[in-house]
């Protein structure tokens, strides 16, 4: 079958489009993805260690052959000054690998040819081998169990992490439980306003737009900054409560660097994403459904609650997944406001990629998030409907 020249000229028109999305966001969250599985740093700097324990069960001694690579390994990594990485790198594995490393390289640099038990007793540890074994392999699952504070064991089974490793299942709870915190606070301010726009006349209606739209228009780093200065533990809130006698100079209230503020800066920035769906809505209703509801001797409740509110579901349903969406990913305002209660699991992946550089870990938590967004938005078509979820 031939193509048209006008179609042929039309998807010419559209490949400039395609090449930006894939370079610029399908390209990047594929390599995400397999980063998260695909950690190749260890297998680079321990080639001869890998290829002596690919043949080894776990069961048992390791060969020598091993022990000879380990040796040749640390050599080389001297050489080349990479030490310091390969026992950051084993460390973050296993608690006292760094040490074993640093100590082992300091020993072969003095005595070449002698045995690893020798230089220290824990190279006997068939653990320490098994462990070695597992995470020199190119392709490995320990970032995503460590996503969800698992690790796998010695022997290859899969338990919890120590107590203290235990961040990140709370950090996801966090995030989700702040997200829908901040969509139910949307809908309780974000409704009535709405309602409001969509009701008021011309000259009120584009003031009220006008102050809906004001924060698009200011610097989220000004809108902080602003909300830092209000409420602060010295700031204008609170001089006044204790200037009026409300509360007493040691009663202030703790409304910044927490959770509470990142809440509430959280519901201030995205108060917009909800109204303005919603006001979308309202507008193109018209009034004849409420004016039958009241002729037919129905309260006002009545009406709102069986009328009114199901005709505005939509709006609801897309300005809340808006919200809770947008609010999984927020990074800057809990940065900034959150202190050390209020970080969610996007700051925790910001500190494996710019700080910590675990960018396995940092690409599995990423992969876990957008799991859950993904989730999110193959639910809207069935939120959106009348009546909730469909069957």
């Amino acid at each position: 079958m031939k193509i048209a020249p006008t179609t042929r000229t039309g998807w010419l028109l559209v490949l400039p489009l395609f090449a930006f999305i894939i370079l610029t966001f399908i390209g990047p969250i594929a390599l995400m993805l397999a980063r998260s599985v695909y950690d190749p740093e260890l297998a680079d700097m321990m080639p001869r260690t890998r290829a002596a324990l690919s043949t080894w069960n776990g069961n048992g001694a390791p060969p020598t052959a091993a022990f000879d690579g380990v040796r040749a390994d640390l050599r080389a990594a001297v050489e080349q000054g990479t030490v310091g990485r390969l026992s950051l790198r084993l460390n973050r594995e296993q608690s006292g690998f760094g040490t074993l490393i640093d100590r082992t390289a300091t020993a072969l640099s003095l005595q070449p040819t002698a045995p690893l038990t020798d230089l220290d007793p824990r190279w006997g540890s068939q653990a320490l081998w098994q462990v070695l074994a597992s995470r020199t392999q190119s392709f490995t699952p320990s970032h995503f169990l460590n996503a969800f504070d698992l690790k796998a064991t010695a022997g290859g089974g899969i338990e919890l992490q120590d107590r203290s490793r235990r961040i990140y299942v709370d950090l996801f709870v966090r995030t989700l439980g702040v997200a829908a915190i901040v969509t139910i606070l949307c809908a309780l301010l974000g409704y009535p306003l709405a309602h409001a726009i969509a009701r008021s006349g011309p000259r009120l209606r584009l003031v009220l737009l006008f102050i809906v739209m004001l924060p698009f228009w200011t610097s989220l780093l000004v809108r902080a900054t602003a909300w830092i200065v209000l409420l602060q533990r010295k700031g204008v809130l609170n001089e006044a409560l204790v200037a009026s006698g409300l509360l007493g100079d040691n009663q202030r209230l703790e409304l910044m660097y927490n959770l509470t503020g990142t809440v509430i800066v959280m519901v201030h920035v995205l108060l917009p994403f909800f109204v303005l769906p919603l006001y979308s809505v309202m507008t193109a209703l018209s009034g004849a459904y409420v004016r039958a509801s009241a002729s037919l001797g129905a309260r006002p409740f009545y009406t709102f609650w069986r009328v009114y509110l199901p005709l505005t579901y939509p709006g609801v349903a897309s300005g809340a997944v808006l919200v809770f969406v947008l609010s999984l990913g927020y990074y800057v305002t809990p940065a900034l406001v959150g202190g050390r209660t209020g970080q969610l699991i996007s700051n925790q992946i910001a500190f494996h990629m710019q700080k910590s550089l675990n960018w396995g870990l940092a690409a599995a938590l990423g992969s876990v998030l957008l799991a859950i967004v993904v989730a999110i938005a193959l639910v809207l078509p069935r939120l959106t409907q009348r009546g909730g979820l469909r069957a």
